[in-house]
């Protein structure tokens, strides 16, 4: 965005409601709000924390439910000049505080409500800031702060393969960049209705709101959990683009109203956040077939990456496609060469995408970011590509494969989950001496969550159910807990996590059945993974 005097992420709103202030930007629970609306109240915000003395590169973490008021603060944030850190809405005490002390943020925009769902009082040294207490009546005549390409734009955090989640740090163009590329291939207008069912701290669940807004197109956010719901909100209100991870097109799936009848108004199916199987996709096509699906790929450290076309789905149901417009991705070996069609290598990435590093992690940053091996011509010697830690393939044609990650990430309900966490909270628990978590194929999840422990002297299973519940997301809780005698290590000190899957270790009397939980035959920790 060099050509522009401001870049700031936040003139997608100002110009849509300049365009468009009549249209509907976002439908949630019978109200709409429109673009003028939306664009005063984010002009409050911006208002309410420069009064604040919270004004460019302060980061500000915003806990909201997903809907028009989310929308405001992180358009207010950005107006501002100030750094968005999105929480997301089902993390516990133990999560926030991580992110809010590592993020740096000086406030958290959030509400009395949000703050009680809580088990307990938030830790934090954030000023908290009530969105409800900022003027309703907005500010229209606000005008956003002036950033160019390279400043921060947003925090996003994302687990590990080891320890606490990690901040990628965003910039301005790289938002702007990943629009202009989504909306292209997807071919988004001001007519169109783009379904919101996943958080707005996930990229993708982002995504969905950047594009509706850089377009002028509205934005139908439904949060309930029940695939018929869903189903309903996409009939009632005419939704033209519908997005979803693979475990939601699963259960969306097993309604019939979606099975069984296609949808007239959906236009375009998209997925990613995962692998989506092949009868899964030749169910989608087969239940919608008006609908164009496209299969995607992203990372966090480079926001979307990858498509596969849907003139292309049918013969490559498997593929993740090609890099998206403007930027280019690499297969290479390890010693850093491009691979062979048909030979594994790691997938990095180069293009505008490419966020700006890890958030005070250096170390890691340059692990990751790396300059490019392959010197492309004409590429400045500071550029900087990513190296996914995926494996992948390449056919003849130049379509990619996606074949597994490096490192253990269990991805599981749409999620990446790193296990190094888990643990920490098993431990924290004090009703363990060892922990280990890994994961294992879940048809409908993906992958689900398996602790193996062995509980302390004075350990409970029960309390150590209860505890998990309190302290992880739903996403984040084991599916089954199974007790052990002891744990198996490697040479090198670290579990040895293909020998506890396996058989013949010793176990204890409970080894290997579903923790039991009070009125669920066979249940599951802390979640219901059904």
């Amino acid at each position: 965005m060099s050509t522009v005097s401001n870049a700031n992420a936040a003139l997608m709103l100002w110009r849509a409601a300049r365009r468009d202030g009549w249209r509907a930007a976002v439908v949630e629970q019978g109200r709409t709000t429109n673009y003028a609306t939306l664009l005063g109240r984010a002009g409050a915000v911006a208002g309410a924390l420069l009064a604040a003395g919270i004004g460019p590169d302060d980061p500000v973490a915003i806990l909201l439910e997903r809907g028009a008021d989310a929308a405001a603060a992180l358009f207010g944030v950005l107006a501002a000049g100030a750094i968005a850190v999105v929480l997301g809405e089902t993390l516990r005490p133990r999560q926030l505080e991580y992110v809010l002390c590592h993020s740096g943020a000086r406030a958290l925009l959030t509400t009395t409500e949000m703050l009680a769902r809580q088990s307990r009082r938030l830790d934090t040294t954030a000023r908290i800031l009530n969105i409800n207490a900022v003027p309703p009546g907005g500010d229209d005549r606000f005008r956003p702060a002036a950033r160019v390409g390279g400043d921060v734009a947003q925090i996003i955090y994302t687990s590990g393969s080891t320890g606490q989640s990690k901040g990628v740090a965003v910039s301005h163009a790289n938002l702007w960049a990943a629009v202009r590329a989504v909306v292209s291939y997807l071919g988004i207008t001001s007519e169109d209705r783009i379904a919101s069912l996943l958080p707005f701290s996930f990229v993708y669940g982002l995504s969905q709101l950047l594009c509706a807004t850089s377009t002028g197109a509205t934005l139908v956010v439904e949060r309930s959990p029940l695939p018929q719901q869903i189903v309903e909100t996409v009939q009632t209100q005419g939704v033209t683009v519908l997005a979803a991870v693979p475990p939601l097109w699963t259960r969306l799936l097993n309604v019939p109203a979606f099975r069984q009848a296609p949808l007239p108004g959906v236009r375009v199916m998209t997925n990613a956040g995962g692998h989506l199987s092949t009868e899964a996709v030749s169910a989608l096509r087969r239940a919608q077939p008006c609908a164009k699906l496209f299969l995607m790929y992203g990372l966090t450290e480079a926001l979307r990456c990858t498509y596969l076309s849907p003139e292309e789905v049918e013969r490559r149901p498997t593929s993740i496609g090609r890099a998206i417009p403007g930027a280019e991705v690499y297969v290479l070996r390890e010693d850093g060469t491009p691979a062979e069609p048909g030979e594994i290598g790691e997938l990095v990435y180069r293009g505008p995408t490419v966020t700006l590093g890890y958030w005070r992690d250096a170390a890691l940053t340059a692990q990751v970011f790396r300059p490019n091996p392959l010197h492309p011509p004409g590429a400045p010697d500071t550029e900087r590509v990513v190296f996914s830690g995926d494996l992948v393939r390449r056919d003849a044609d130049g379509f990619l494969y996606f074949v597994s990650r490096k490192d253990r990430l269990i991805k599981t309900m749409g999620y990446r989950v790193g296990p190094d966490e888990i643990v920490d909270v098993l431990y924290a628990s004090r009703e363990v001496m060892d922990a280990a978590v890994a994961g294992e194929p879940d048809a409908q999840w993906g992958e689900r969550i398996v602790a193996y422990v062995v509980l302390a002297p004075d350990g409970s299973l029960e309390r150590l159910t209860a505890f998990c519940t309190r302290e992880l997301p739903r996403y984040m809780q084991p599916a089954r807990v199974e007790v052990r005698d002891t744990l198996p290590f490697l040479p090198n000190g670290k579990h040895h996590l293909a020998a506890m899957r396996g058989s013949g270790f010793p176990t204890a009397a409970t080894a290997g059945a579903l923790v039991p939980q009070p009125g669920v035959a066979g249940a599951q920790i802390g979640a219901d993974h059904a």
